[in-house]
């Protein structure tokens, strides 16, 4: 089966979100293939390193939020 990386990576960016602290860091436990693409996108700030979270760029953050309430927010409430 081949994978829609689009929307894995749409999925993890929700999910980032969900996880956000902090103003605009996020807790990295996702795979890292999805995390490099999300960092070459420019959506987050370079995933590599002992820190255990990320830091949303600007872009980044605003694509997350929009994401986020798409997938997960309940309609009409």
């Amino acid at each position: 089966m081949e994978f829609d990386t689009g929307k894995i990576d749409d999925a993890t960016l929700a999910l980032l979100y969900l996880t956000l602290h902090d103003r605009t860091r996020a807790w990295k436990g996702h795979d890292w293939d999805t995390l490099d693409r999300l960092h070459d996108k420019g959506l987050i700030g370079n995933p590599a390193g002992k820190v255990k979270s990320v830091v949303f760029t600007d872009e980044g953050l605003t694509r997350a939020k929009e994401v986020f309430e798409t997938m997960f927010a309940k309609k009409g409430a």
